[in-house]
């Protein structure tokens, strides 16, 4: 492995092509995008609920020509009758909770039915001041069930583009700095809620003079010295930092420089320090004040970089689908099956999942790699040849041409992977990594393409590649990620480094 000054240099190469690509400082979180977002969202939903309901119940009995259409007057007492339905409607999801982003759709479900179904109320207002009496109970019950659908479906949507690391069915991993009274208080109040979003894998400390409470005992995996290799070794999604800041003001920055290394988002209680990289933001944990470190940008670029994946992966599918179908042909009937191979990858936060790839080798390729390893032709932990007796025919074409690589936007679609990234490495390329910092590359999701892709691919050396993966993370934006998605299509039409 390369040492860090090495990677420096690598890094000075890449920062050439990257100039015109450095992201413009962004003042408006994630979380305050969707806050924004679900508030007029809901209020664009309780103006056009009501007018929609009405015109549906009613539109046998409207005229049928323009001018007695357009004659309809909108009277300044219903005008005002909708905004104050507006405001009373936002009141009431606010006071549901519903600003605050939740990370289980059951929850946000749960609470916009409730905010709904008390918000609904307010909708009689409508047919208490009907003179005519066109807004009757039908009407009151019809735009009911729009708004509630409406707003359901609102953050439904939002969740999904605004998707956090973790799937929305699994714990973050928490690993918690420290073993005194707040760290053993925050434990038990992450563990003792139920269906909690949190799962305490443990905690790291060093005890000086004082003995562990065998609470915290149980469950301690290391001390301070050890943090770095207890992160490499396990999936966590965060480090909670408990330590008093009087007494262990080194540890606490020393803690926090090695999540930063490594990639790994940690919070600490209530100081504030200054980090290097990390973006710093303020939020409530378990009945404690705390500051969030993340290695990466995540602001409202965020969603829209998750809403490019969804409907670039959609897209890509729909319109692919014949091609998908013809290379499945061509394989079965040259090859048999199975058509597709699916092998275990690493994903953001080191968390395993399937990528999936058309099958371009012969069915026991990997059992046969062991015998291979001796003509890698890539320096460092990751293998590549160039004739690897285990390809098929078909198998080089598509290497080739990188149309193996098109069943992965399936893992974009479900959030896995995104269409730009550092591409996901196998298990056995990950475990031969030496030195922590290249940990950092797991801090984003990994990619369909990315910069080593449009910059050589196999012909550049490890080092290059991580240089790559690093530049792509310091200066992320969507304008570089456009940039690559463009670059993409002529690397792939040239072949250049395909293996």
């Amino acid at each position: 492995m390369r040492a860090s000054l090495e990677l420096s240099k690598q890094l000075r190469s890449v920062e050439g092509t990257l100039a015109s690509a450095q992201p413009a400082p962004v003042k408006t979180s994630a979380s305050q995008f969707l806050t924004w977002s679900y508030k007029i969202a809901d209020v664009l939903i309780a103006i056009l609920c009501v007018p929609s309901a009405f015109l549906i119940i009613n539109i046998r009995n409207l005229p049928a020509e323009t001018a007695g259409f357009l004659a309809i007057r909108v009277s300044v007492k219903n005008l005002l009758l909708i905004t104050l339905f507006a405001l009373l409607w936002s009141g009431i999801c606010h006071a549901f909770g519903l600003y605050q982003p939740q990370r289980r759709n059951r929850e946000a479900i749960m609470r916009a039915a409730a905010a709904s179904v008390s918000g609904g109320l307010f909708i009689l207002l409508f047919m208490m001041t009907s003179r005519a009496g066109l807004f009757g109970l039908k009407a009151v019950f019809l735009a009911w069930g729009m708004a509630i659908s409406a707003t359901i479906a609102v953050r439904l949507l939002l969740n999904a583009l605004a998707a956090p690391a973790t799937p929305s069915n699994q714990p973050r991993q928490v690993l918690i700095v420290g073993s005194g009274a707040r760290a053993l208080k925050l434990y038990r109040q992450l563990n003792g809620r139920p269906r909690t979003d949190y799962q305490v894998i443990g905690f790291v400390d060093s005890n000086g003079s004082h003995p562990f409470l065998p609470e915290v005992e149980s469950k301690l995996l290391g001390n301070l010295a050890e943090l770095e290799e207890i992160l490499v070794g396990n999936v966590i999604d965060e480090v909670l930092i408990t330590l008093p800041v009087k007494s262990c003001y080194a540890q606490i920055e020393k803690a926090i420089q090695v999540c930063e290394r490594i990639g790994v988002e940690s919070k600490y209680l209530s100081e504030i320090f200054e980090p290097s990289r990390a973006q710093a933001g303020y939020e409530r944990m378990g009945g404690f004040a705390v500051t969030s470190l993340k290695p990466v940008t995540h602001d409202a670029r965020y969603v829209v970089k998750r809403a490019m994946d969804i409907i670039g992966a959609s897209l890509g599918l729909i319109f692919l689908s014949p091609l998908f179908l013809l290379i499945a042909i061509a394989i079965r009937v040259t090859t048999g099956t199975p058509v597709f191979f699916s092998q275990e990858r690493y994903g953001r936060n080191k968390r395993r999942f399937k990528m999936h790839k058309f099958r371009t080798m012969v069915p026991n390729a990997e059992a046969l790699q062991s015998d291979l390893e001796h003509r890698n032709e890539v320096v460092g932990p990751v293998f590549k040849i160039k004739d690897d007796p285990r390809m098929t025919k078909i198998g080089r074409l598509l290497r080739r041409t990188s149309l193996d690589e098109l069943p992965q936007l399936l893992n974009v679609l479900k959030g896995e992977m995104s269409l730009v990234g550092p591409r996901p490495l196998p298990l056995r390329d990950v475990s031969r990594f030496e030195e922590g910092w290249l940990m950092r590359r797991f801090c984003v999701a990994p990619g369909l393409t990315g910069l080593w892709q449009v910059n050589g691919r196999s012909h550049s050396s490890f080092d290059q590649w991580v240089a790559h993966d690093l530049m792509y993370i310091d200066t992320w934006s969507l304008t570089l990620d456009i940039k690559i998605l463009l670059r993409t299509v002529p690397a792939v039409l040239r072949g250049v480094g395909a293996l």
